[in-house]
């Protein structure tokens, strides 16, 4: 594992302890020599993150789509920047640099994307560690709502696995070095279409 796709608040957030977890998480990442992958913002948590990373000398890798860079939401002091045409190729670029995902506390894209990367997970798309850094009891709603979805039976018990979650840094870390998944009762290459496969049945 080498670089870590960190998700996070565009905004700060009211509780401090949200802007603790992210400076701690740069700091454990950089002290470990992980780099990190983010959404290549100057603002907010991912701000808060990236300088971490770069004030501890780590790396720290931006992508972010034309449209937000020329808004200045852009940090313009990252070890490597990457612009993209829009938000399915930045999270495709993300995803490609990435051998693991963590989400900070932040709002629908940050919720979006660590669906998104579990929701692959699912379908044996990947194999990455996947994490919530769960500050000041963040992500508490979202892991019951991910065992109101086990109890209902819309999530298998066992994809309960797919990611792990602690209030710190440095012991979410070394569970992503441990991290091993849950074997995937959908597999991907089984659903995808073939080359060559007629498209009617």
């Amino acid at each position: 594992m080498k670089n870590i796709c960190v998700f996070a608040g565009s905004n700060p957030g009211r509780n401090p302890e949200y802007r603790d977890a992210a400076k701690s998480l740069g700091l454990v990442m950089a002290k470990s020599g992980l780099s990190l992958v983010y959404g290549g913002s100057s603002k907010g948590l991912m701000g808060i993150v990236a300088d971490a990373v770069l004030e501890n000398g780590g790396i720290a890798i931006g992508v972010m789509p034309a449209f937000l860079s020329r808004k200045e939401l852009k940090h313009h002091h990252l070890t490597h920047f990457y612009e993209t045409e829009g938000m399915h190729e930045r999270k495709a670029k993300m995803g490609e640099l990435s051998d693991a995902f963590v989400a900070l506390p932040g709002g629908y894209g940050t919720f979006e994307e660590i669906f998104e990367v579990l929701s692959w997970a699912q379908l044996g798309i990947h194999q990455k560690p996947i994490g919530l850094l769960n500050a000041a009891g963040y992500f508490n709603p979202l892991l019951q709502l991910v065992e109101k979805g086990i109890d209902d039976g819309f999530i298998r018990p066992e994809y309960l696995d797919l990611f792990v979650c602690e209030s710190d840094a440095e012991p979410l870390v070394k569970k992503l070095f441990s991290y091993r998944p849950p074997k995937p009762v959908l597999k991907w290459e089984e659903l995808a279409p073939q080359k060559g496969a007629s498209k009617r049945s």
